[in-house]
C-alpha cells in the first residue's frame, strides 16, 4: 500500500508538544537539526490505515497527535487488537522494512516521519538516541505483559477500569494545582472497539461503563469524553497491587 504524504506547517523541534518524551528527547541541538534534515508529516483522518502487516516500510515514525491501534489478522478473518499507538510512541523498527502489524488511526492523527536509512545512520552514530528508543521498547514490553495480565485474570469492570486508566495517565489534562485534581481525557476508542481491544462483548462494555459512571467512578459528556474526578478511586477499581502488599 502506496501511503500519501501530506504537507503540514513546518514544526520545529524545539516546539514539539511530544519534544521531551519522544525517541529524540535527548538530542542536542546538532542532532535535532540532523532530524529536521530527514523529518517530514503525515496526517491520517480517522478510520484510516496507516500501515498493513507486511507492508515496506521506508520510514520510522513518532506519534505526534492522536491515536492509532495495532492489530493482527488471522487467516480466517479474526482480528485481535494486540496494542495502542498514544502521542510520543514510536512505530517501526530500525533493521526492519516491513510492518509487524495492521496500524489504524482512531482518531485523526498527526505523525512525524523520519526516513529509515537516515535515521539508522544517526541511531548507529548516536549512542543515546539508541539508548532512548531501547527504553521506550521496554516500557512497550512492560506494557505488554501488564495486557497479559488483564486480558487473562482481570473481570470485565476492573479492565475497563484498566483501560480508562492507561489512556487518562498518557493523554490527560491534569489540573496539577488541586491535589487529586480532576483528569480529562476523549476517549479514542468506540465501545465496538473497547469489547474488541478487551475481549468482551459490546454490551458488557456498555454495562460496564455504565456502572462505572452511575457510581460516580467517572463522568461522561457524549459518549467520547470522559472525565475522572479522583483518579486514586479509578485506580481501586482496576484490581492491580499498587503498594507491593500481599492482599489479606
Amino acid at each position: 500500500m502506496e501511503m500519501q504524504e501530506i504537507e503540514l506547517t513546518h514544526l520545529e523541534c524545539s516546539d514539539c508538544p511530544i519534544r521531551h518524551r519522544a525517541v529524540c528527547a535527548r538530542c542536542d541541538t546538532q542532532e535535532l537539526d540532523q532530524l529536521e534534515e530527514m523529518k517530514y508529516y503525515r496526517t491520517f483522518e480517522a478510520g484510516q490505515t496507516i500501515a498493513w502487516t507486511g507492508d515496506k516500510l521506508d520510514f520510522v515514525a513518532t506519534m505526534v497527535s492522536g491515536i492509532a491501534t495495532l492489530s493482527q489478522t488471522l487467516e480466517d478473518g479474526r482480528t485481535q487488537m494486540v496494542g495502542l499507538l498514544l502521542p510520543s510512541d514510536f512505530m517501526g523498527r530500525p533493521g526492519r522494512e516491513m510492518a509487524s502489524y495492521d496500524v489504524t488511526a482512531t482518531t485523526d492523527v498527526v505523525m512525524c516521519c523520519f526516513r529509515r536509512r537516515p535515521f539508522e545512520d544517526l541511531m548507529r552514530n548516536t549512542p543515546h538516541i539508541a539508548q532512548r528508543l531501547l527504553e521506550m521498547t521496554l516500557d512497550e514490553l512492560d506494557a505488554a505483559r501488564e495486557w497479559m495480565l488483564l486480558l487473562g485474570r482481570k473481570t470485565a469492570r476492573e479492565k475497563i477500569a484498566s483501560l480508562l486508566a492507561i489512556i487518562a495517565r498518557r493523554n490527560a489534562s491534569i489540573n496539577l494545582g488541586r491535589p487529586g485534581g480532576r483528569m480529562e481525557f476523549d476517549l479514542p476508542l468506540t465501545r465496538e472497539a473497547m469489547a474488541d481491544y478487551l475481549g468482551l462483548t459490546l454490551e458488557t462494555v456498555s454495562r460496564q461503563v455504565s456502572a462505572l459512571k452511575r457510581e460516580g467512578v467517572i463522568e461522561l459528556a457524549g459518549k467520547r469524553h470522559v472525565s475522572v474526578p479522583d483518579f486514586e478511586r479509578l485506580m481501586l477499581e482496576t484490581g492491580d497491587d499498587t503498594d507491593g502488599g500481599i492482599p489479606v
